[in-house]
């Protein structure tokens, strides 16, 4: 795959949208985050979120389970840790800028990894995801929300005609459900356990897998 999408470039853009990213994105995303915190409280135990931006997830995690934030963005990651100070957020772990497809986690580290639109992101998607199952424990579980890209129709014409304007604000919209599938085959050490439409309109996706 060609990498279309260059870690600096997302960095930059994200560094942009930290000063108005809970305003402008907040309620849109509020369903999906919040389904995607539901599977992993459900799994408890010590939780890797992935891209976890401004923090804005972090206060809805049951106080039981041990959360351990990542992102790519320094700006965004500011705004995480004033949120976990102000509101005494002691299942925090920790919160740490870092590399989606690099984490600094040994093999077999969390019980769940939650990467709240975060795929489309990343300038490799597939070793992304390698890695975040690198460091789950066997039966742990992989917790996606993304949004997947229409396969026909005008929906699809209007994510590619869109494409480029959308990497410079550091996301594909045009993401094929395939390339998850054909990663998930090529990997073979997870089985897909939900796939749940999210609003808005169904365009996005509660994916979960499991760590053989």
């Amino acid at each position: 795959m060609t990498n279309d999408i260059d870690r600096d470039g997302v960095a930059k853009a994200y560094a942009r949208w930290a000063p108005v990213y809970d305003l402008v994105f907040g309620a849109v995303f509020e369903k999906g985050r919040r389904a995607s915190i539901e599977a992993a409280d459900r799994v408890g135990g010590r939780v890797l979120d992935v891209g976890v931006g401004t923090g804005l997830s972090l206060s809805d995690y049951a106080p039981t389970t041990r959360i351990c934030g990542v992102d790519l963005s320094e700006p965004m990651l500011r705004k995480a840790q004033e949120r976990v100070r102000t509101m005494n957020l002691t299942n925090v772990e920790t919160l740490a800028v870092m590399d989606a497809k690099t984490l600094a986690f040994a093999d077999n580290t969390f019980d769940a990894v939650v990467a709240q639109y975060v795929i489309t992101t990343v300038p490799d998607p597939e070793g992304t995801l390698d890695d975040f199952v690198r460091v789950l424990k066997s039966g742990g579980e992989l917790i996606l929300v993304n949004h997947i890209g229409a396969e026909a129709g005008p929906r699809r014409m209007f994510e590619t005609a869109f494409a480029p304007v959308a990497r410079k604000l550091g996301w594909r919209p045009e993401f094929p459900w395939e390339r998850l599938v054909n990663w998930a085959s090529r990997h073979g050490g997870v089985t897909m356990i939900e796939r749940r439409p999210m609003p808005p309109l169904g365009h996005f996706s509660l994916i979960r897998y499991r760590k053989a």
